[in-house]
């Protein structure tokens, strides 16, 4: 039995993929506040990196308060202009000054938000059609002496390599995804993978809402169509409908349900209303962004399911339980439904206490859905190992964050 606060019980709510209605949300990598996050991310691991290369150790930083101001743009079929650039305003702490060294971390920064951005939206030009601003406070350098390159803690309290929690916070983790679920993150992602590669005119900027009503799948897609790519209403509604058509293909793969596809629903043609844009992406025309206002840590936005209000992209990956445990619990989650057969829904809740270290949760709250058939007592014991076995290697989840395996939004 696992000396770790472990609770396995039944589920008080019925299987999303049972439940009557389903609402699931993601925003793409080019929304505005996928920019913030992505860049707030990009910047993170960019200073726990150049930490670790220089002194040794992830040192005292968080740049998860990255803001985004619109900007203006005049798009035209064939190409138009942004008139006023949009502004971001990467915000937080960083250690400057350690062991008689002083490290550049602004600079830092602004090297990692450029090289996101021109891989991210590489239409938007840096410095001039977006600018980007740092505003990193002074972090204490002995605040967080807490991960070394080697493993080794520095909390004599805690066991060697685990850091202490920085706050009594939770994360939350859910698996398996719901057919809705799978729909909406899969086609965004082939959207801004595959269909982008062969089709120039879709940008970044897609936002996929799902709906579903007893069997009937809605899918609404917000595309953001680039200009230079497009030379008429024409090939606007040509672009749109390939969209459409790629989406449905995309949720024919996932579901056998009735699927309609929506997409740019507020175009209006005879007004020329229609969701075109200079570079991509809606930040150029009055979209602000924030980090922690678009997608949870799986990657999508699930009304039906419990969430944690933490921002995940940009905090610090050594012992930021806002960060640590959504990125943790998601991975209990999809690794005790892959492990333990008849389970249907399950939902991983991880609580911290500050100073505690944080392979040792004040509570590891599961809770199970099983399928017909399958009494949970038959299988609480094989989840409350697998639950164990991934809190014991916590701090895998810091190292893969570094090394950026491990998505945030």
């Amino acid at each position: 039995m696992s000396e770790r606060n472990i609770r396995v019980e039944p589920i008080d709510r019925q299987a999303v993929e049972d439940q009557e209605v389903e609402i699931v949300e993601r925003k793409g990598i080019g929304h505005p506040d996928s920019i913030c996050d992505g860049v707030a991310e990009s910047v993170a691991g960019a200073l726990a990196r150049e930490y670790l290369d220089r002194v040794g150790e992830v040192l005292h930083f968080n740049t998860d308060e990255t803001q985004l101001v619109a900007g203006e743009a005049a798009p035209a079929f064939g190409g138009g202009e942004v008139v006023d650039p949009i502004y971001l305003l990467i915000v937080g702490r960083a250690t400057k000054r350690y062991d008689g060294q002083t490290i550049p971390a602004e600079t830092i920064a602004l090297r990692a938000a450029r090289e996101y951005l021109e891989e991210t939206i590489p239409q938007l030009e840096f410095g001039e059609e977006i600018v980007v601003d740092v505003k990193l406070g002074e972090g204490s350098g002995d605040l967080q002496e807490v991960f070394g390159e080697d493993g080794e803690g520095s909390d004599a309290d805690g066991p060697v390599g685990v850091p202490m929690a920085n706050d009594t916070s939770f994360g939350v983790g859910h698996a398996p995804l719901t057919e809705t679920e799978r729909i909406v993150h899969d086609a965004e992602s082939r959207l801004n993978g595959e269909f982008a590669a062969e089709n120039p005119y879709l940008g970044p900027d897609v936002k996929i809402m799902g709906k579903r009503e007893g069997d009937e799948i809605d899918v609404t897609v917000a595309a953001a169509m680039i200009d230079e790519h497009i030379a008429d209403l024409d090939e606007y509604a040509e672009a749109v409908e390939s969209v459409r058509e790629f989406v449905a293909e995309v949720a024919s793969e996932h579901t056998d349900r009735d699927v309609e596809v929506h997409v740019n629903t507020a175009d209006d043609y005879e007004d020329g209303s229609i969701y075109l844009t200079v570079t991509g992406t809606s930040a150029e025309q009055g979209d602000d962004g924030s980090v922690g206002r678009g997608n949870r840590a799986n990657g999508l936005i699930t009304p039906n399911r419990s969430m944690s209000m933490e921002a995940t992209s940009g905090k610090n990956p050594v012992n930021h339980i806002g960060k640590i445990y959504n990125l943790l619990s998601t991975e209990i989650a999809e690794a005790v439904v892959s492990e333990v057969d008849g389970i249907r829904d399950l939902r991983v809740r991880l609580l911290s206490q500050i100073g505690r270290p944080i392979d040792q949760p004040h509570v590891a709250d599961v809770h199970v859905v099983t399928a017909d058939g399958v009494d949970l007592a038959e299988v609480d014991e094989s989840i409350e190992a697998i639950v164990d076995r991934e809190l014991a290697d916590v701090t895998g989840i810091t190292r893969r964050v570094i090394d950026g395996e491990l998505s945030t939004f």
